[in-house]
């Protein structure tokens, strides 16, 4: 019996995610822009924008919550201005938040010194930004190798390890080209490379796409999924774009005017959101895309299936095949286990807008 996979590069299941420990957590925070804003959160623990307004002060971030599981891909999202740069900054302390407490693998990380940040920096975190800052005189190599020239590694190790990420994103035997010589994906490869060499632990990743063409974004993202399927490493991703969103993320975080709006699964903002504003944002999704086989399957009865899905399946990576079987197919847990059945009809409900109610 066949089986259909749930995507190009397998995934670990939202219950697996849940018994990882948690690597960072942000609790409570604030980033307040304007005159007096720390003495002014002492004051008034939990301010209304209109309170900040009158106040003369901008709350770019205001009490965000949220805790990232280790190997997890968190994405925070929204529309421009809506505070998810600012929080990303807050977590990586690039910017000091006005309050709250951030802690990266249970130490505060709003008390490391300056000198115990840089430590951090270098050595456990890895960051891309949208613009790709290469160093124009270096070439691939030496681009990639820089961060650990910076920790004083020694040239032939460094030249090592830069090889190795260098391979890994696809860019092997390039390392004597310098960045004019590459295109605008391969040079975001090199960005990735970078931030890659010094094996961080956690990855701060700022709307590193959103300047590439769209086939490119795309080869991109799938990029990405195939070096986490390889590293595993924590990801925090700032995107303005659902589509992505949906594609890449384990958990979305949705940001409105500084605030969390709802953090949940890409389906659970589909199927279950929390307020106008996120069943808005989300109203134009392809449920397909989003609704997993777990949802729509049913008990199931008797007999051999001539198919099986894993539970956690996105509908769209398996509609074609059911709907041409005309036949139901096995829903199977990650052991391999029959835990339902899903039937071509209610697939093509679903494809047709006719999807279940909640």
């Amino acid at each position: 019996m066949a089986t259909v996979s749930s995507a190009p590069v397998p995934r670990t299941s939202a219950a697996t995610f849940k018994a990882r420990p948690i690597k960072l957590v942000g609790t409570h925070v604030w980033k307040v822009f304007g005159r007096g804003a720390e003495s002014f959160l002492t004051e008034n623990p939990n301010p209304d924008p209109a309170q900040l307004h009158a106040a003369g002060l901008v709350g770019a971030v205001r009490d965000a919550t949220i805790s990232v599981h280790e190997g997890e891909i968190f994405i925070i999202m929204g529309l421009s201005g809506s505070g998810k740069s600012t929080l990303l900054r807050c977590l990586s302390r690039l910017i000091e938040p006005t309050a709250g407490e951030v802690l990266f693998d249970g130490a505060d990380l709003l008390k490391a010194s300056e000198r115990e940040l840089i430590e951090i920096r270098r050595h456990k975190m890895g960051m891309v930004f949208q613009h790709f800052a290469l160093l124009p005189h270096l070439t691939v190599l030496e681009n990639v190798a820089f961060p650990l020239s910076v920790q004083g590694v020694d040239r032939k190790i460094r030249e090592e390890r830069a090889r190795e990420v260098i391979e890994l994103v696809g860019l092997k035997g390039r390392e004597g080209f310098y960045p004019r010589e590459l295109s605008g994906g391969q040079q975001q490869r090199v960005g990735i490379a970078r931030s890659l060499s010094v094996k961080p632990e956690i990855w701060f990743l700022d709307e590193p796409y959103s300047a590439l063409d769209p086939l490119i974004r795309r080869e991109m993202q799938s990029e990405l999924l195939r070096i986490q399927a390889v590293l595993q490493k924590t990801i925090i991703f700032i995107t303005h774009d659902f589509d992505e969103a949906i594609r890449l993320a384990d958990r979305v975080a949705i940001m409105k005017d500084g605030e969390i709006i709802q953090i949940g699964t890409p389906e659970e903002l589909v199927i279950r959101p929390a307020t106008s504003y996120v069943a808005e944002f989300t109203r134009d999704v392809a449920r397909a895309k989003v609704m997993s086989a777990r949802r729509l399957m049913e008990p199931a009865t008797g007999g051999e299936f001539v198919q099986r899905v894993e539970a956690d399946s996105k509908i769209a990576s398996f509609a074609a095949d059911i709907v041409a079987a005309d036949q139901p197919f096995g829903v199977v847990d990650e052991n391999g286990a029959i835990i339902g059945r899903i039937d071509r009809r209610t697939v093509i409900d679903l494809l047709a807008g006719r999807e279940p109610v909640a």
